[in-house]
């Protein structure tokens, strides 16, 4: 369980994030066209994962725009921002901010990557959503990178996770 803040206050989450080194686990999530899409949907390439408790919060919003900016720099990388948002909201965002080279994906119909990635905010007025945090995966969904963000309120460390990302595909 991560011990995580929000606006100063403490949450907890339904666990820890996969250990760099691992194996991240698969997943089945929905995209904005309503299919489904697992870990083998984007195999062979280096993956963002940017987690996200809603694409509807200004912080959240930020990290898919800086994402969506960083996509040029780093070519054929597959960044995937997960949150528990219906496609349709995702949607809606997309084209209001121009989010063209981020792939939003939502826990619609299987709520286990929450759990299978210990991101399940358990209590707090976000109980519910995911935490925020970004994981990096190399082309053969080995854990390379990794920040549980300490604060709900609080951007991730971009650079890190970019770095990472570039390194990955190396």
């Amino acid at each position: 369980m991560a011990n995580i803040t929000f606006k100063g206050n403490p949450i907890h989450t339904s666990g820890t994030l996969p250990k760099v080194g691992t194996k991240a686990p698969d997943f089945k999530l929905t995209t904005k066209q309503l299919g489904d899409v697992s870990l083998k949907d984007y195999a062979g390439k280096v993956k963002i994962l940017n987690i996200v408790p809603s694409i509807d919060t200004g912080v959240c919003a930020a990290s898919a725009r800086a994402f969506n900016k960083a996509a040029d720099q780093l070519g054929d990388v597959a960044i995937l921002t997960i949150s528990r948002d219906a496609p349709f909201a995702q949607i809606r965002f997309c084209e209001a901010e121009g989010i063209k080279s981020v792939i939003t994906l939502s826990e619609l119909r299987d709520r286990s990557f929450g759990e299978a990635y210990g991101a399940v905010m358990l209590d707090g007025p976000l109980a519910g959503l995911l935490s925020r945090a970004v994981l990096v995966l190399s082309a053969d969904d080995t854990v390379v990178y990794v920040q549980q963000v300490p604060e709900i309120a609080q951007e991730p460390d971009y650079a890190a996770a970019l770095a990472a990302a570039k390194q990955a595909k190396a």
